[in-house]
């Protein structure tokens, strides 16, 4: 890969990641700043491995699962105006850049479909049940902000777990800080209303170790 192209890569990664903290939950957020040697990290993790098919399916799923969040929370924005909707909806997006980002330095076919359309049907039968569950309700739409956010964690730490490429450990680390603020943020929300939100997939344990838990500075790699 020319070395201009690769630069490229590392800027959008970089920004990617970056705006994902700026479009953080509440007004306590930060984003930490990339230093030289963060940068340069990052540089070694992209030049590290050539991707196996594993990797590249985790990189295409997560692709259309960060797309999942994204296109709901612009649903549900649109159809209640919560905060919430309003600030993670842009973070997803940079999520989503940020794993695009990888498919085009890998040289990975990928095809983003339009809002509310996935290949994955899993993640289309998930999509229409948000959509449809979030549409009850202020209350039921806080619920599956923070159900998408439980699903994401999950995910994205199982394929953490099952590679060993750094660079897809490096922005996946970083995708799955941004999640664990986004579901206090959606938690909050829920508290505020005084209900209570119930784990779908992440277990008592690493739910309760979130919830605890202060919202991170995830901008550097």
């Amino acid at each position: 890969m020319k070395t201009k192209h690769l630069n490229s890569v590392i800027t959008a990664i970089i920004l990617a990641l970056s705006f994902s903290f700026l479009y953080a939950c509440n007004e306590e957020d930060s984003i930490n700043e990339l230093n030289e040697n963060s940068i340069n990290e990052l540089n070694d993790n992209l030049n590290a491995q050539e991707l196996n098919d594993s990797d590249k399916e985790a990189l295409l799923f997560m692709l259309e699962e960060e797309k999942l969040a994204r296109d709901t929370y612009v649903f549900l924005d649109n159809l209640w105006s919560i905060n919430q909707f309003a600030n993670i909806k842009n973070s997803e997006q940079s999520h989503m850049d940020a794993v695009e980002s990888l498919l085009v330095q890998y040289g990975i076919d990928y095809k983003i479909l339009p809002a509310g359309q996935f290949t994955d049907k899993t993640l289309q039968d998930f999509y229409d049940q948000f959509i449809s569950d979030g549409s009850k309700s202020a209350a039921d739409a806080l619920q599956i902000g923070a159900t998408i956010e439980d699903l994401d964690i999950v995910d994205l730490q199982e394929y953490i777990d099952a590679t060993s490429n750094t660079s897809l450990i490096a922005v996946f680390e970083n995708l799955k800080c941004g999640s664990t603020n986004h579901l206090r943020a959606f938690l909050k929300g829920i508290e505020n209303l005084g209900d209570t939100y119930t784990p779908q997939f992440l277990s008592v344990d690493v739910y309760n170790s979130i919830i605890n838990a202060t919202n991170q500075k995830c901008g550097r790699v």
